[in-house]
């Protein structure tokens, strides 16, 4: 069943506070099939999971029927191969059933496209790749969809601006009115004037506060614009009642100034939320554009789109040029800044046979590479969906918040109107207007709400720009209180490029012999022990053999069969039975010296022992020391004899050791020490160590450019580096205290600030801009964390 669940990540417009998000989430989930739902404010996207049973159009409906939008790309598509009509009409079909598409037109005689998408459901690559599929070639013709939607939201924006502009020509002499009546100076302004003044700042300026309210109140629940529009309605409409009476006494400065005070709020907000979010937008920049694709006469080369680039395709990269895809190196040699995936500045030196990452800048010279990974496949479109997706994930810390968000309007009412009626009982009508208003106009439940979604977004993308890949808000919580840190040996910390460094032979066996025949079996083997001792033998210029029945158990060794003899290689305890106290001697002496030691024998005897040794990191002293220095206890884990594990960890400072483990036990020896109460965190390969890495609270995986396993950790180490494994902690503890610092100013606020206007402390000017700023101030604060943590 879990194969079959959908994921989609869709974007949510019309949302103004965490009422929204959570009515979101609510609606959403009742719909019969959809497993989970999270909504997120801050990134405006609704990360849903459905079964089979349930369509994409039934959750865009319901997210629609609840008064919000889910924005449309146009995709502009050139294609080529078509030869007649059937051509276009097969890809109009291919394409227009696929989930998330919901128009298409092809035109035949201009071999172009236009596709209707829903971003989220189905992307621009899925377009191309199944018109590949149905043999025919597509290329964006340009970003015009993704150009579309910021020039969309700037002009939105821009017209918001203009918008506080004419607010505030409007509200200008009223506010000066306001001031000097502070001093007793008589109003200068007719009440009549002030109508026409503050009439369309309510009506124009405001008219987006009046709609979200009404979207809001059409699906059944209260945000913070049913505040606002209550508060300043009813001083406004109050005002408009005591000018027909002939009263001088109006309140059509209070509205219109909380308007405009409440409108610049949400151009700030939305200003700081798009630095927030960049992080995705700036990592989509950095692809490159066009490729040199050779021709297939293979001695010419043509300019094309990157995205019409298929798999087996041979490219070449001039120096300076930025890599079109993940491939693999075919002809020369070069340096490759990968800075853009590892964080690492200095270049990478690439040779023929290496792999290299697309959108990773070529520093050196040209070459000719094949491209092996296209579209969604890629390294930087994995990057971007992974952090595009933890952008939008919620911390657990952020449920109280999500809890009071969906009570908050309705507990706000009601103090609203408790303190209507007792200033109205006590002191009079008017003065239980002004303190009503100031309650609805002050609280903030947008504050609640941005808390912990703005700082996920900007820890997250710190994290990316310095190759730590983080998969949600929950893994930077739980990393946050890590306490326990397993480190595997090979390849974690040591360089993971095993060689031979020491060997011993038993009396009357030739040297070349023995390393021809451990070779030769090895060959059939995928261990990097085994690769050590494949590589030795080739150095030396020795020919293999053809092995019989070849065996391989796992965490033990390798056994097969060669001119009727069998011979098998592999620690100490599976040939336990071949070993005497000469070789015991040899092997002791071997693993002090933190060599792996592994053992050669026949069917009667052991032949000789291999010391291979694995360098250890450079950094990994000092990675051990800095989680000690935060408190965090470490551990090895390994399948060595304990001898090197002890050794190894000696070196780098480790205190606890298991050795002697097979990779099927490491999560039993994980569960153990989750047991004695301690949060554990495993760093690994993430491939041959995925069960202790699953079992663990967080699952650290490490990794070189498009090799990493993305999929097989909580938190992805782009760069073998294990002081990363340091970084992540310090991101997500300085993340942590952001999102405390958020929801405590928030919680802290609307204490304060709910109780100071229900007591008519507060006017509803005041309050109207403590509101605007409180929201503002949370995504301001979350910003600080990018010059805090700048390294």
């Amino acid at each position: 069943m879990a194969t079959t669940l959908k994921e989609m990540n869709l974007p949510v417009e019309g949302m103004t506070c965490a009422a929204c998000a959570v009515r979101i989430e609510k609606m959403v989930g009742k719909l019969d099939g959809v497993q989970e739902v999270q909504v997120n404010l801050a990134s405006e996207r609704a990360h849903v999971v459905i079964d089979p049973s349930t369509s994409w159009q039934a959750v865009i409906e319901r997210i629609e029927k609840t008064g919000y939008q889910v924005p449309v790309e146009s995709l502009s598509l050139q294609i080529g191969g078509m030869t007649c009509a059937a051509c276009s009409a097969r890809i109009e079909k291919v394409v227009g059933r696929l989930p998330g598409v919901q128009q298409i037109q092809v035109n035949l005689a201009s071999e172009k496209g236009q596709v209707t998408i829903v971003p989220g459901v189905i992307s621009q690559q899925d377009v191309i790749a199944a018109i590949a599929k149905a043999g025919y070639i597509a290329s964006l013709i340009d970003d015009k969809a993704q150009q579309d939607r910021k020039r969309q939201k700037q002009l939105a924006y821009q017209k918001e601006q203009q918008k506080f502009a004419l607010a505030v020509l409007l509200v200008l002499p009223l506010f000066v009115q306001m001031v000097l009546g502070l001093f007793d100076v008589r109003p200068f302004l007719p009440d009549w004037i002030s109508f026409l003044l503050a009439t369309p700042v309510q009506f124009y300026v405001g008219w987006r506060f009046y709609r979200g309210a009404y979207h809001a109140l059409r699906g059944g629940s209260a945000n913070m614009d049913v505040l606002v529009v209550l508060g300043t309605s009813v001083a406004y409409l109050y005002s408009v009642f005591l000018l027909v009476l002939g009263s001088t006494q109006t309140y059509f400065d209070s509205s219109a100034l909380v308007i405009t005070l409440i409108t610049l709020g949400k151009l700030l907000e939305t200003r700081a939320k798009a630095k927030s979010s960049a992080a995705v937008e700036e990592l989509a920049k950095l692809g490159a554009k066009m490729a040199h694709r050779q021709s297939v006469d293979s001695e010419t080369f043509e300019d094309v789109p990157v995205e019409s680039l298929q798999i087996g395709d041979i490219v070449q990269v001039l120096p300076g040029e930025k890599i079109p895809s993940d491939g693999t190196i075919l002809k020369g040699s070069t340096r490759v800044d990968q800075s853009f995936i590892t964080g690492e500045s200095m270049p990478v030196a690439k040779q023929v046979g290496d792999e290299v990452v697309g959108a990773s800048v070529n520093q050196h010279q040209a070459f000719m590479m094949r491209i092996d990974k296209i579209g969604a496949e890629t390294m930087l479109s994995q990057v971007i969906r992974l952090v595009d997706q933890a952008q939008g994930s919620k911390a657990p810390v952020q449920r109280l918040a999500d809890q009071i968000s969906g009570i908050f309007v309705p507990i706000v009412l009601g103090i609203a109107v408790i303190t209507f009626l007792l200033w109205g009982w006590f002191a009079g009508w008017s003065h239980a207007l002004f303190a009503a208003v100031a309650v609805l106009v002050v609280a903030c439940p947008c504050s609640l709400g941005l808390a912990t979604p703005t700082a996920i977004m900007v820890g997250t993308g710190l994290g990316a720009k310095k190759g730590i890949l983080i998969k949600g808000g929950e893994y930077l919580e739980r990393l946050h209180h890590v306490q326990s840190v397993i480190f595997d040996k090979t390849g974690t910390l040591t360089v993971g490029h095993p060689e031979v460094s020491a060997m011993w032979v038993a009396e009357g066996v030739d040297p070349s012999w023995l390393i021809q025949k451990a070779a030769s079996l090895e060959q059939q083997s995928e261990h990097p022990l085994g690769a050590a001792i494949v590589r030795y033998a080739k150095e030396q210029g020795l020919a293999f053999e053809t092995f019989e029945e070849v065996r391989a158990c796992p965490g033990q060794g390798i056994e097969g069969k060669v001119k009727g003899i069998t011979y098998a290689i592999g620690h100490r305890q599976w040939l336990e039975s071949k070993i005497d106290e000469t070789v015991t001697a040899i092997l002791e002496d071997f693993e002090k010296k933190a060599f792996t030691a592994v053992v050669m024998t026949d069917e009667e005897r052991a032949l000789g022992v291999f010391g291979i040794a694995d360098a250890i990191k450079p950094e990994a002293a000092r990675t051990v020391a800095a989680l000690h220095a935060l408190g965090i206890e470490t551990w090895l884990l390994t399948g060595d004899q304990a001898y090197t594990a002890q050794a190894v960890a000696q070196q780098v400072g480790i205190t606890h050791v298991v050795a002697q483990v097979l990779p099927a036990d490491k999560a039993t020896k994980v569960a153990e020490i989750q047991a004695q109460g301690r949060i554990v965190a495993m760093v690994g390969d993430g491939i041959n160590d995925a069960p202790a890495l699953a079992k663990a609270d967080i699952g650290i995986g490490m990794g070189t450019g498009s090799a990493i396993a993305l999929e097989a950790a909580d938190i992805a180490l782009v760069n073998a580096d294990t002081l990363g494994v340091v970084e992540a902690i310090l991101l997500a503890k300085a993340t942590m205290r952001k999102i405390h610092q958020n929801l405590f100013w928030a919680f802290f606020y609307n204490v304060l600030g709910i109780p100071l206007a229900a007591f008519g402390i507060l006017s509803p000017i005041i309050a109207g801009a403590a509101m605007a700023m409180s929201s503002v101030s949370v995504v301001s604060n979350s910003l600080l964390l990018q010059r805090r943590y700048r390294s």
